[in-house]
């Protein structure tokens, strides 16, 4: 397995875990399989939505500026630009500072306008934007399928009397 293919798992991981472990203190009731369950396809779920990051990015790019970008030519990421993610979801957890969090990935996402801009000929700000709006798009679409899935939990657990 690859370098970059590990540390997408790792990052993702991370994510996942710095989502379900506050969910699991505020429902102590909760079962070790489901638990488990969540974490494990929550890790999938973030690592492809990291994976997919650069690949947005490089088709907002193409769709800017469409005759710019080679098609032989693609943005990928590289254990070097992947390894602060890790960082960033380890930082994930709310308690540990989620405006690092953000720093963190606006790092990453700023070290990926560089490829970006020399890959398709596109200025570095333009690229920038594309990156940004990439990773809100992609983030602002996990977010929603989260709650959704939160919603659909929630309705099976009765309240605890009191």
């Amino acid at each position: 397995m690859s370098p970059v293919i590990v540390l997408l798992l790792i990052a993702g991981l991370s994510e996942a875990a710095g989502r379900v472990l506050p969910l699991v203190a505020r429902r102590p009731g909760m079962s070790r399989p489901l638990v488990v369950g969540l974490l494990l396809a929550g890790a999938l779920i973030e690592a492809a939505v990291i994976a997919l990051w650069p690949l947005t990015a490089w088709n907002l790019a193409e769709f800017v500026m469409p005759t710019a970008a080679p098609d032989t030519a693609e943005l990928v990421w590289t254990a070097g630009l992947i390894a602060p993610l890790v960082l960033a979801g380890i930082l994930a957890f709310p308690w540990l500072g989620p405006l690092l969090h953000l720093l963190l990935l606006v790092g990453v996402g700023a070290s990926l306008a560089g490829p970006l801009a020399a890959a398709s000929g596109l200025g570095w700000g333009v690229a920038a934007a594309c990156v940004a709006v990439a990773g809100v798009g992609l983030a602002v679409a996990v977010e929603i399928v989260r709650r959704l899935v939160a919603t659909i939990l929630a309705i099976g657990v009765p309240e605890p009397i009191t």
